[in-house]
């Protein structure tokens, strides 16, 4: 079964690699959701 994922939602303490790993969800055509602190890293 093959599962799209449309949405995400993004919080994490240690921001390390958040920014490539968002931009790849991005590329992929999700859309990104996240708590302030992350939503500023990225």
């Amino acid at each position: 079964m093959d599962v799209k994922i449309k949405r995400a939602l993004l919080s994490v303490s240690d921001k390390a690699g958040i920014i490539d790993f968002a931009r790849n969800l991005q590329e992929m055509g999700v859309e990104l959701l996240s708590t302030g602190g992350t939503a500023r890293a990225i």
